[in-house]
């Protein structure tokens, strides 16, 4: 099984995810290691596997990158 699969995303990944809570908590400071150009999944791999793991989460971060890249000059 790989992240993306159903029963792997349905099941989680005990240990690892963050959470909603916990991965809000770092999502700035990912997207700003993101856009450094730095391998933020490696330096935050709890938020990692909570964005493979819930699409809304996943959702807020797509948002927040796009929003912090347009307000770039």
């Amino acid at each position: 099984m790989n992240e993306r699969d159903p029963l792997t995303r349905l099941l989680g990944t005990p240990g690892e995810d963050l959470g909603c809570e916990g991965g809000m908590a770092v999502l700035a400071e990912y997207v700003e290691v993101r856009l450094a150009g730095r391998n933020a999944d490696e330096l935050f791999p709890g938020l990692a596997a909570h964005l493979r793991n819930c699409p809304a989460c996943a959702e807020d971060y797509q948002g927040l990158l796009a929003m912090v890249r347009q307000q770039r000059p």
